[in-house]
């Protein structure tokens, strides 16, 4: 936990910062179970469940205008510098990473109602699961991430996004080779295979806002750069910490 970060954060704002981090945090559970339930939804076949989260996809855009509006505002009161304006900014890039997390959770869920007429897939649904399950704990430790300003936890979800391509890429393999080998179910593989894209995606997102939380902490942007880079600048500015 960089303790010391968060004081200085503390000493600048007050509880309208902590506030908007609150709601930010609260948006993220929200996404976050959203996923879990669109893909809960398509392997149950439960048509009520995917219509709930398609219906909560309204409540996930409000967050999104609601942090937007007071991020605005609060640059316009605040004026904020350094770490101070690296956090409010992290705020608005992130939500919309959030936002991006709950239209991917709507997508599987429609797949899940459409499902329901064109029938279930005979492949895919325990690599769904697994890699759901997988990348909602990415949402999760990124927002804890956020929540401590802990950089190792942020470092962990970015490792993490790397192995969820490798099974993503390697699960895709293994269904086109099923639907050329058996063309019985082409349509319903296909279907599973859009799921798989929007977990996939969703992983990305969870991986924009922990090195949102990395540029928040270290001042640098980590975007675009390979994951060696990354853990060399969390690790030097770990060890600047520790030598205070």
């Amino acid at each position: 936990m960089q303790e010391e970060y968060k004081k200085h954060i503390s000493s600048r704002f007050d509880s309208e910062l902590e506030s908007l981090c609150n709601q930010f945090i609260a948006m993220g559970g929200l996404v976050e179970q959203q996923v879990s339930d669109a893909v809960v939804a398509l392997i149950e076949g439960n048509l009520e469940l995917a219509k709930a989260v398609m219906e909560k996809d309204d409540v996930v855009n409000d967050y999104e205008r609601q942090i937007d509006e007071r991020v605005e505002l609060m640059l316009a009161k605040r004026q904020p510098a350094a770490g101070d304006l690296r956090l409010t900014l992290m705020l608005s890039k992130a939500t919309t990473d959030l936002e991006r997390i709950g239209d991917e959770a709507a997508k599987i869920a429609r797949v899940a109602s459409q499902m329901d007429s064109q029938g279930h897939s005979p492949r895919g649904y325990s690599e769904s699961r697994n890699l759901s399950a997988q990348v909602c704990n990415m949402i999760h430790e990124a927002l804890d991430a956020f929540a401590r300003f802990d950089l190792e936890h942020a470092l962990k979800v970015v490792k993490t996004d790397q192995k969820i391509d490798e099974e993503y890429a390697s699960t895709m393999r293994a269904l086109l080779t099923y639907i050329l080998e058996d063309n019985r179910y082409i349509t319903q593989v296909i279907n599973v295979m859009w799921v798989l894209r929007a977990i996939e995606r969703v992983g990305d997102h969870a991986r924009n806002v922990a090195e949102q939380v990395i540029y928040v902490i270290c001042g640098e942007d980590v975007r675009h750069i390979d994951i060696d880079q990354i853990q060399r600048r969390v690790e030097s500015q770990s060890e600047a910490q520790k030598g205070r």
